[in-house]
């Protein structure tokens, strides 16, 4: 990545434009406030996509024009051996063939000598958004002389394929699996399946999944049943997981686990009644002393605003024998939160430290985020030095909460120094947090420190997706004298091989337009059109949409002057 801000040159035949036209623009005080320019150097591989354009910024129109614009593999002769290297090439060829006409096969094929089973789990956990590439590509692996997969492959591709929603090619595979007997077709392989059609909002497949278990030789056990009717009510598809369980439950011994679950799904749905006659049901059966199924009735009392029960709930629990742990309390906590009564949850915060109870992240995070959004900014920080004092590690989303409160304040040196503190606690900043911090920094002006923050994220092992130059480019395009940087940014973006989101170039292109700068539209479309990623090329046509339909800047008063300095 890039040492300053925006180092990577924009289009040479861009800049000659920007600098001919500017001299003679009318607004030519608006936009000529921008950075030296410096030469192009050289760009980080991009470890989501795996590669940058192949096309260099410094190339001239006529040759960007001769170039093929059919996606094209590099020569691997002249590739590191290194496995990161060769980990990045085969994720941006899968990225760059994904459409069933492309000839991946062949683009492969020079990379054969080096292909382990440790590389293909590399390169399906870096793909796992490419369903139908990612199966050609482990086809195509399968075939190389010598070559078997790692157990972990076979299922890396089954949850790619489920959460792509494959579910023939999913099906397909299953049974090559089982018939070949290539590897091991176990009970976690179809929780995966069992997961995916739930993901699907298919629940209806995914107890059928149940059922097939027995065709590949597997007798579905209690434990498996508590899988399913987990799927089920994560996915707010109780009914079909009670359903199911009652047409079953007599071929299993009790199982509290399910009813447990079972009550909390009832209770996510406020259906306290069908809650408390599954609780009848388990004590009849004789599972009275399981305390996740007295926290799942507590906590469907506490969802529907029953309180007052909840509370004589829990003293039942003690009078029982039951000893509250730390997620009893933490139902409470939850429940006060969410009806902003603050003193409450610490009444039940004070109360678990008393018995040396330590609230989970989720539960302190809950705490911090009612503290910032009542302004009680210096209340929440002590509770994260309460976090880090009971051994309770801060989370991303611990730090992103304040740093929000920060960002929407404008509170600039405060949101630097939390997002130092994180790297002394060895938290990493993650796209919230970029994309925030980045935000707050365009917009109040403070471009250099912008820089330090783009700059350093590649030291913390970040790299930009899509959202954060999305930031990047509509903030500058909002700034006086930032157009040139937001075409920057753009341009690394294709670079890299990230695709822009289409409102991205809109915005880009209705500012150049605006502007008066036409032709920048067009050499940014060709430069899109020779990008190997077939995504970007699509793209093109935004930028050189409905070109004579936005007016010359100097005509009409564009949001360009919105939130500038």
């Amino acid at each position: 990545m890039s040492s300053t801000i925006g180092r990577r040159s924009i289009h040479p035949i861009c800049r000659l434009l920007f600098s001919i036209r500017l001299s003679h623009h009318p607004y030519h005080h608006m936009i000529s406030q921008s950075i030296p320019l410096s030469p192009p150097p050289s760009t980080a591989v991009h470890p989501c996509y795996g590669h940058r354009s192949r096309l260099s910024t410094s190339a001239s129109l006529s040759d960007q024009l001769q170039t093929q614009s059919i996606p094209q593999s590099s020569d691997p002769s002249s590739l590191s051996c290194s496995s990161s290297h060769l980990v990045n090439e085969l994720s941006r060829i899968l990225s760059d063939f994904r459409s069933p006409h492309h000839d991946i096969e062949s683009a492969l094929c020079p990379f054969g000598s080096q292909i382990s089973s440790d590389l293909v789990e590399q390169v399906l956990k870096r793909c796992k958004n490419l369903g139908f590439s990612t199966h050609r590509f482990f086809i195509w692996a399968q075939r190389l002389p010598g070559f078997k997969h790692s157990e972990d492959s076979y299922r890396i591709l089954v949850d790619i394929l489920g959460r792509s929603k494959q579910f023939p090619l999913l099906w397909d595979f299953l049974m090559e699996m089982r018939d070949k007997t290539s590897c091991k077709t176990t009970p976690h392989i179809f929780s995966i399946v069992i997961r995916a059609y739930c993901r699907a909002n298919l629940p209806a497949d995914a107890i059928r999944a149940f059922c097939k278990m027995a065709d590949f030789g597997i007798e579905p056990s209690v434990d498996d049943l508590g899988h399913l009717v987990y799927a089920l009510c994560k996915r707010k598809q109780t009914e079909h997981a009670q359903q199911f369980f009652d047409r079953v439950k007599g071929s299993y011994p009790p199982c509290p686990k399910c009813y447990s679950i079972l009550i909390r799904g009832w209770g996510e749905l406020g259906k306290l009644s069908q809650a408390q006659k599954l609780f009848d049901e388990m004590n009849q059966r004789g599972c009275s002393a399981h305390l996740p199924a007295w926290n799942a009735l507590l906590e469907s009392l506490c969802k529907v605003g029953q309180l007052n029960e909840a509370y004589t709930f829990f003293k039942k629990m003690r009078s029982m024998g039951m000893e509250p742990d730390a997620f009893t309390y933490s139902i409470f906590i939850h429940s006060h939160c969410n009806s902003n009564d603050l003193h409450s949850a610490f009444k039940f915060l004070a109360r678990m430290k008393r018995y040396d109870l330590v609230p989970n992240v989720f539960t302190y995070n809950c705490i911090i985020k009612k503290l910032c959004k009542a302004s009680k900014v210096e209340d929440a920080y002590q509770l994260l030095n309460e976090m880090v004092d009971r051994g309770a590690s801060p989370d991303s989303w611990s730090y992103n909460t304040i740093l929000s409160f920060h960002c929407d304040h404008n509170e600039v040196n405060q949101a630097l120094k939390l997002i130092s503190r994180m790297d002394r606690c060895g938290c990493q900043p993650d796209r919230h947090t970029y994309n925030m911090i980045l935000k707050m920094l365009i917009r109040v002006g403070r471009f250099d420190s912008a820089n330090k923050v783009w700059n350093g994220m590649e030291e913390r092992g970040y790299y930009p997706s899509v959202s954060t130059y999305a930031v990047m480019v509509h903030g500058l395009c909002r700034k006086k004298g930032k157009l040139e940087e937001a075409c920057k940014y753009f341009e690394m973006m294709i670079d890299e091989g990230i695709p822009p989101y289409a409102s991205t170039c809109e915005q880009l292109r209705n500012k150049l337009i605006g502007y008066g700068f036409v032709e920048q539209t067009e050499i940014l479309a060709v430069k899109m059109e020779r990008s190997t990623s077939c995504s970007i090329q699509e793209l093109a046509s935004f930028m050189r949409r409905n070109k004579t339909s936005v007016k010359h800047r100097g005509e009409e008063h564009s949001d360009c002057d919105d939130d500038s300095d």
